[in-house]
C-alpha cells in the first residue's frame, strides 16, 4: 500500500504540473482569452477521485504555485483552489454519482467563483471595467470538463490508484 499511496502522489505532482505548463503556455494569442484554469480542473478532479489523499491543503498548496507562477497576489489562486477543494470534497460522494452534466454544473459554479475572486481583487488594484470576455475562461473550462475527467480517471485507472 505505501508503493501505491507514492504513486498517487507521483501522479498529482505530474498532472498539476502539465496542468500549469498547460495554463502558462500560448498556442494560439489569439485564443489566449478562452484558456481555462487547468490547474483548477486537475484538482477539482483529484479532490473528486481521492479525497482522502488530496485535500484543502494540497489545493492551497498548489495555489501558492500557481500564485508565484502566473505573478497574481501572493495567496489569491491559494484561498480560490482551497475552497475549491473544500466544495468539491463536501460534495465527492454526490458528484462522482452524477451525470456529467451536473458535473460540468458545478465546475461551471467553481471556475465562475474562481474569476469573480480574480476580477474582484483585480479590481481593487486598478478599477477593471466588466466585459463578457471575462468570463470566457469559465466556459472553456466547463466545456474541457469531460475531456479532464476522462483523462485523468484513465490515468488513475491504469495507475491502478484506487
Amino acid at each position: 500500500m505505501p508503493h501505491n499511496n507514492h504513486l498517487a502522489y507521483f501522479y498529482f505532482i505530474l498532472s498539476v504540473g502539465v496542468a500549469m505548463m498547460l495554463r502558462v503556455m500560448s498556442w494560439w494569442p489569439s485564443l489566449d482569452p478562452f484558456n481555462p484554469d487547468w490547474v483548477l480542473l486537475v484538482l477539482i478532479y483529484w479532490a473528486i477521485a481521492m479525497p482522502e489523499r488530496f485535500g484543502v491543503f494540497t489545493a492551497w498548496s498548489a495555489g501558492l504555485l500557481t500564485d508565484v507562477l502566473t505573478g497574481r497576489l501572493l495567496g489569491q489562486y491559494a484561498l480560490i483552489f482551497a475552497l475549491v477543494a473544500y466544495f468539491s470534497i463536501r460534495e465527492h460522494l454526490r458528484l462522482r454519482q452524477a451525470p456529467m452534466l451536473q458535473q460540468c454544473l458545478f465546475v461551471f459554479f467553481c471556475l465562475a467563483g474562481s474569476e469573480s475572486v480574480i476580477f474582484g481583487t483585480e479590481s481593487m488594484k486598478a478599477g477593471n471595467q466588466f466585459s463578457f470576455d471575462f468570463w470566457y475562461p469559465a466556459f472553456s473550462g466547463t466545456v474541457a470538463w469531460p475531456l479532464v475527467f476522462t483523462v485523468m480517471r484513465q490515468v488513475r485507472q491504469k495507475a491502478r490508484l484506487g
